[in-house]
């Protein structure tokens, strides 16, 4: 397969500002097909602004951007969010508090929320299907104003899924579950990693601890700056997670195939 083909995302150049504000400057990126990445950095380095602007819900200010082979400015975005599976909480600020789970997960080929029809045929066996993979299966025609967050979210990569997409992009899942909902959900997000013709994911986190061992790449942010890019076993190190959180940091890999970051003390 030639590097045109394989490639999944190509940004070159990326640059975001509004106002006064720089939020992302001058970013390069690649992604291509069987890579899984994870977008690591602090609180506002530019990682929901970036996965905002692969889906084009915010417009670059300079740069291009490549999603799929298709470019920003010259494709109807719109019809790209079909192809492009998107995980975020700030969906669920546009769901109906009556809506059920099921139909929210139908709604996902079409990048739309609150179905004016109730979902059927093979869409809604599919939709089924999805839902009781992740694990709730019960949710089907309960409300979405009632379900918790670790249930939300998993209605919600059922969503995203349904198409079938070549990339399925998650922004922070796992925020805000408790530690249990949060290792189900990563457990299920590592079998998505496995499987055979899967799409490639790109998953934006705070913590080393959910990088599950199917991620193969590390895209680390620093205001709006890049740190450091590429495989996990040589990129995801000490001294580019310092760089990144600007604190002395120690790592520690376990036999999971699991990371655990702590301070180190300024004294050592």
């Amino acid at each position: 397969m030639s590097a045109r083909a394989r490639e999944i995302l190509d940004v070159r150049g990326l640059r975001i500002r509004r106002g006064d504000t720089q939020i992302l400057r001058g970013l390069d990126w690649r992604v291509a097909r069987g890579e899984h990445w994870v977008i690591l950095g602090a609180n506002g380095c530019g990682k929901t602004s970036l996965l905002s602007a692969l889906t084009g819900y915010l417009s670059p200010t300079a740069g291009a951007v490549t999603v799929l082979g298709s470019t920003y400015g010259r494709t109807d975005w719109r019809e790209l969010r079909k192809h492009v599976g998107f995980v975020s909480n700030a969906l669920t600020r546009g769901i109906e508090p009556d809506e059920p789970a099921l139909h929210v997960v139908a709604s996902g080929p079409d990048a739309m929320l609150n179905l004016w029809h109730p979902p059927r045929g093979a869409r809604r066996t599919r939709a089924l299907t999805l839902l009781r993979a992740w694990g709730a299966g019960a949710l089907a025609e309960r409300p979405w104003g009632v379900l918790s967050q670790g249930e939300r979210q998993r209605a919600l990569i059922a969503r995203a899924l349904l198409g079938r997409p070549p990339l399925l992009l998650l922004d922070e899942p796992a925020a805000g579950l408790d530690p249990v909902a949060r290792e189900h959900l990563l457990a299920l997000v590592q079998l998505e990693t496995q499987r055979h013709r899967g799409p490639s994911l790109v998953l934006i986190t705070h913590h080393v601890e959910e990088i599950m061992p199917g991620f193969t790449h590390v895209l680390m942010l620093r205001r709006g700056e890049v740190v450091a890019a590429g495989p996990i076993a040589t990129t995801l190190t000490p001294r580019n997670l310092a760089a990144t959180f600007a604190a002395p940091i120690r790592l520690r890999r376990g036999r999971d195939g699991r990371w655990t970051l702590s301070l180190r003390s300024f004294a050592e």
